[in-house]
């Protein structure tokens, strides 16, 4: 059945094996069949169990796959996390593609579920952002969302975020502000990303619906939530992988966004052991 992730999927089968698999279609005869067991280096939150079990019916050829778990469970070094079996051709040529891709969701949401349980029992909500790995955006944020994360704008088709760039650009968050509303939808908020308190109540003047705060301290944000006073969703911006998550919480920030969940992820080591049956 074809999913949202089959472009993704495909382009890398593509990248893999642009030609076919030439070592696995020069030693293995067409009719070998092999079993395997995808199993856990690492302890973590599984992502992406379905996309590798997609991949192998993309490749081609007589395969069946027995899952023990599903996207969102945590797992343990050395838990057996499904077990495979069928034409050895389209195991091998699957494989690398199958463990990249599961790889690199699952190092995304068990990073993700780490800072939610940083943040449990306050009101922010741990938030991705667009430094994403170009072509597997959506792979990416679905791993935010299976870590417990929600997203942020997937492109910068649905919605507005004046940064300072824009603001030099346009020339005052006031008139960033009011070209936005003039030429967007109602439908799309607009966000405005302030680095002090002058630009913070030029934001509120203009009222933007969300306001970032870009590098502040956290006495800051405390503060500059107090001032914005509900009048817009504040979102704590700037290195927030580097800082202690549940302090910036305690600012009283709804959103607390952190580009290295996508940016700098060490993907979760999981390994593909079979033998011939």
């Amino acid at each position: 059945m074809k999913t949202i992730f089959d472009r993704i999927i495909q382009m890398s089968l593509e990248e893999d094996a642009p030609f076919g698999d030439i070592t696995t279609n020069s030693i293995v005869p067409a009719d070998r069949r092999v079993s395997g067991r995808f199993i856990a280096k690492d302890d973590g939150v599984l992502c992406g169990i379905d996309i590798a079990q997609r991949t192998f019916e993309l490749v081609g050829g007589d395969f069946e796959m027995v899952k023990y778990f599903k996207d969102g469970d945590s797992i343990k070094k050395g838990d057996v996390i499904a077990e495979i079996s069928g034409n050895a051709r389209t195991i091998l040529t699957g494989e690398r593609t199958a463990l990249n891709l599961m790889q690199r969701a699952s190092g995304i949401a068990t990073a993700t579920a780490k800072a939610v349980k940083a943040v449990a029992g306050t009101k922010a909500h741990i938030a991705d952002t667009r430094k994403t790995m170009p072509g597997l955006r959506l792979l990416d944020k679905y791993a935010v969302r299976v870590g417990g994360g929600v997203n942020h704008r997937f492109n910068l088709s649905d919605g507005v975020l004046i940064k300072d760039n824009h603001i030099a650009a346009a020339g005052s968050i006031k008139n960033a502000v009011e070209a936005a509303r003039r030429h967007c939808p109602h439908t799309l908020k607009i966000e405005v990303e302030v680095e002090n308190f002058v630009q913070l109540y030029e934001a509120l003047e203009a009222k933007a619906d969300i306001i970032m705060l870009d590098n502040m301290s956290n006495e800051d944000m405390a503060k500059a939530v107090q001032i914005i006073g509900g009048r817009a969703i504040v979102e704590a911006s700037g290195n927030m992988g580097e800082k202690d998550l549940s302090e910036v919480a305690k600012t009283g920030v709804d959103l607390i966004s952190i580009g290295s969940l996508t940016h700098s992820v060490k993907s979760l080591d999981i390994s593909l052991k079979f033998s011939i049956i």
